[in-house]
This record gives structure tokens, sequence and C-alpha cells, in this order.
């Protein structure tokens, strides 16, 4: 930054509480960056704003490629606009280093949304590893709230680890499923169904109808053999289609549903609180691996150290431990 940062902060957070779109879209390329001296800056303003954040509906949403999320988000994001809703979209993907994202791709199919004043599409940075983004998604879904984006709904656009990364940071965990895609319970992967607060079963319209009901009920069998996430909230099962619209109330309700549940038990407050923490080392581990990026003299150790590792000369534990050494 240059020296006029802090008036170029303050004008910043003034127009981001202001609901400028493109206040908010600035303060996040900046929180993206990786220079010592923005990440800095990135600090302060996300401090300043944090008495503004927390009080939104913050859904994360999953789904294997296909299953129609883009135009999920799109149906949904629309509801929500027409019920004076501010909507902001936001990805955690941690493959965008390599193929360039999909969400941009996904503006185009979600056309009524990215065109709506009342929303705000943002791709995940291409940090390339998962902890990087996911930190930095954190990070923009605080400003998003300070900027007065009531519903936050974060799409995992990558597999895997990011789903219980997108978990760890959203209120509900909403899954996406197919209807009729060969046997329900082959395509179940056991530990994204354990995450998930709610499994909707998407292109539950024309023929599809009774081949969604059929998958849900599959769901619904497969729900009870495992152990709910919570003792006050137990998913349920529903059907919907994001081409004609139906279903998508029901949807929602089940995300208000929840979160009234949640707090009346108390495990809404609770559940924020360990993410906060978890955050807290999340940007730790970032900042320590940033570390050994930064100092040249520590990334030709380490380099040193890897190919010890890969010779066999050295074990993984001890080159750790030699590597720890170097961050005092």
């Amino acid at each position: 930054m240059t020296e006029r940062a802090p008036l170029d902060i303050a004008k910043l957070t003034k127009e981001l509480r202001a609901g400028s779109r493109a206040a908010l879209a600035r303060a996040i390329t900046l929180i993206e960056s990786r220079r010592s001296d923005h990440q800095a800056v990135a600090r302060e303003l996300v401090q300043a704003l944090l008495p503004d954040t927390g009080t939104a509906i913050r859904v994360g949403i999953t789904g294997s490629p296909g299953v129609g999320k883009s135009t999920t988000i799109d149906r949904l994001g629309m509801f929500l606009i027409e019920r004076r809703h501010k909507v902001a979209v936001l990805a955690v993907d941690p493959s965008s280093a390599r193929t360039g994202g999909s969400i941009l791709g996904d503006k185009t199919r979600m056309a009524r949304l990215s065109a709506s004043d009342d929303a705000f599409i943002r791709p995940s940075p291409a940090s390339g590893t998962l902890g990087g983004v996911a930190a930095k998604t954190r990070e923009a879904m605080l400003l998003c709230e300070a900027a007065g984006f009531d519903v936050v709904l974060v799409e995992t656009v990558g597999i895997g680890q990011s789903e219980t990364a997108v978990c760890d940071m959203t209120d509900f965990f909403l899954a996406l499923m197919l209807p009729g895609a060969g046997d329900e319970l082959q395509g179940i992967k056991k530990g994204l169904v354990e995450l998930a607060d709610m499994i909707a079963v998407n292109k539950a319209d024309g023929d599809n109808i009774k081949r969604a009901n059929l998958a849900a009920g599959e769901y619904r069998g497969a729900l009870h053999i495992l152990t709910p996430r919570s003792e006050h909230w137990h998913p349920p099962v529903v059907t919907y289609s994001a081409l004609t619209g139906a279903g998508i109330g029901e949807l929602w309700q089940n995300i208000l549903d929840h979160r009234t549940a949640m707090n009346a038990s108390g495990d809404f407050a609770e559940r924020r609180r360990q993410q906060q923490v978890k955050w807290m080392w999340s940007m730790l581990e970032q900042r320590m691996m940033a570390r050994l990026r930064a100092d040249p003299a520590i990334r030709a150790k380490v380099k040193k150290t890897e190919i010890d590792v890969a010779d066999g000369r050295i074990t993984p534990a001890l080159a750790a431990e030699q590597i720890a050494e170097m961050l005092k």
C-alpha cells in the first residue's frame, strides 16, 4: 500500500459499511493479496469491521458435478432477494490454481443472480492450497456480512477435504444429490452425509419426480443408521427442482427451522465459538507456511531437507523437527 493507506482504509471501511459492492470487491482483493503490507492492512480492516459481522445466515452447499449447484444457487438466491434478503456467493475451490476454477463460468449459469444489485458473487482465490483458500474465504465472508449481506452461500467446488472446510465455516451444510443415478446408496459418501444438515434431491420435475422420491427414500434410510451432528436436529431429506423452483421454499424453511432449533439448544453459539478457534489455528498455520516461503535462506534449507527425505537419508519426523527449528 502507499503512505495514504490509513486514509484509503478509512474510506474503504465507510464505503463497505454503506453496502458498496465495488468496495467489497476491493476489500476482498486486499485480503487475497500475498504482499505482507497488504496483509497487515487487511487484518486491520477485518478487525475494524468485526462488530458488523456475525449476523448473517451462513449456508455451505456441496454436490457432485452435474447435480445443478449453480442453477440451485441462482434459484435460491433470487427466491431470497424477492424476500428482501441480500445474498453473497463465495466459492472454496482448492483446484482453482490448476483449473482456473469454475464459478466464473458458473456466473453465466447464475444469470439472474449475477445481474442483481442485491447479490455478490466471488470466485475462490487461486492460491492452490485448501488451507489458503478456506482462510481467505472466511475473511471474505466477514467482509460480506459487514457490507450488509444477510445470507452467505459458500459453494464447495473442490472435493473431499474442501467439504469439511466449508462445513467448518458455515451454520448449515446442504448436500445436493441427483435422482436415479444407479444405486443411490452407492453414491453416498458416508463422511459427506454425516456432515450434512439436510440432503436435497434435485431435478424432481417431469418424468423424474418418481425417481427423485425413490432416491429421497434411499437417503432417509441411510441417515437412520448414522449419528446426526446434533441431537437437536435430525437432517431432513427433501426433493426440489432448480429448473421450476418447486420445493425451494421448503428447502429454505428447513434452513430457518435448523437455526431456530440450534439457537434454542445453545448449539448455534457453541458451533460459532468452535469455528472461531478453528479459524485462528488455520490462520496461524498459514502465517507459519508464509514465513517458510518468504525467507530465501530457509527456503533453500527446506528444499535440501525435502531432497534428503525423498532420498531416504533422514526420516520425515526428523525433517519436520529440523524445519520447526528453522522457524525459531
